[in-house]
């Protein structure tokens, strides 16, 4: 009874911290990449592909879209890579979600870049990149050096979505590949966004 009692008074009067959905891009990832190092250490959940390696607009938004229905609570999505661009599908799809908070979109790929499709072919699929509005607060998080996305692009993604940008500097594809498997910058920003997209008493990580 007493363990019943603190668990309603904490979902009635603790708001907890959104659970992140985590949104790879094509290959779903390594162990040592930061979104799933962020998986583990804040009790995410992975949107995970049924082919890891032949996007589509569609299929890769519906298991978004099936990820979202089956966690309780509200969550914050995170993608990196062409992950950003399964968002940016399923938002224009779904028209959004209740309970998803924001995104945090990490190093969008450019599916309409000649050089990304010839070299990453699959990616291809995910174009044309829509460019309207999203219907949930979302900041893009974006490389001055990264390889599938100029940072004139990158802007005009954020510029077009609404949403808010913030320049990661000269560290490439922000990946492993690019020194980025434990990423404490990133984890500053994703409290930023926390405390910006939720009530103020909401206990976060």
């Amino acid at each position: 009874m007493f363990n019943l009692t603190v668990t309603f008074f904490l979902a009635t009067f603790c708001p907890m911290t959104p659970t992140l959905i985590i949104v790879p891009g094509l290959g779903g990832g390594t162990e040592q990449h930061w979104y799933s190092l962020w998986e583990r250490k804040f009790g995410g959940v992975r949107a995970v592909q049924d082919d890891w390696h032949t996007p589509t607009p569609q299929s890769w938004s519906d298991r978004l879209q099936e990820t979202i229905e089956a966690t309780p609570g509200d969550v914050v999505l995170v993608g990196h890579s062409s992950g950003v661009l399964t968002i940016v599908h399923w938002a224009a799809r779904t028209g959004g979600h209740a309970r998803v908070r924001g995104a945090l979109l990490v190093g969008p790929s450019d599916a309409e870049d000649a050089s990304v499709q010839a070299e990453y072919p699959a990616i291809a699929a995910l174009a044309p990149i829509l460019l309207t509005p999203l219907p949930l607060p979302a900041l893009v998080i974006a490389s001055e050096n990264d390889p599938f996305v100029t940072f004139a692009r990158a802007e005009a993604f954020a510029d077009a979505w609404d949403a808010a940008l913030v320049s990661a500097g000269m560290v490439g594809h922000i990946n492993p590949d690019s020194g980025h498997g434990d990423w404490p910058d990133g984890e500053v920003l994703l409290s930023e966004v926390l405390h910006a997209w939720t009530p103020p008493d909401v206990v976060r990580f």
